[in-house]
């Protein structure tokens, strides 16, 4: 039972360690769905179109893209643009999915 225990309490701890990692924009942010929606729409693809190679180009922290906020009216761009159809709070979802894979705002 402790060993158990001491599991589950590991667990909690690496959850809030990853959650500390995240902007204080994007804490309330669903990141298994902005994961989700980033496969279900395809957009590594489109970037890939867009800039070659992986597609990871398109990521850079230095770049435009230059804040939590920026990162959002990027997603928000891509939505309008390719007519997504994502809710507030899927842009929302997906900018936090990619804050913490490419651009770790914090």
């Amino acid at each position: 039972m402790y060993k158990l225990w001491l599991i589950v309490l590991a667990g909690v701890l690496g959850m809030g360690a990853a959650f500390a990692q995240q902007h204080p924009m994007f804490q309330d942010a669903d990141v298994a769905l902005g994961e989700k929606l980033i496969a279900d729409n395809k957009c590594e693809a489109c970037h890939i179109r867009r800039v070659a190679g992986d597609g990871s180009a398109i990521y850079n922290p230095k770049g435009r893209i230059n804040s939590p906020g920026a990162l959002r009216g990027m997603v928000e761009y891509c939505n309008t643009e390719l007519n997504l159809g994502f809710f507030p709070e899927d842009t929302h979802a997906v900018a936090a999915a990619l804050n913490l894979r490419h651009y770790k705002f914090r």
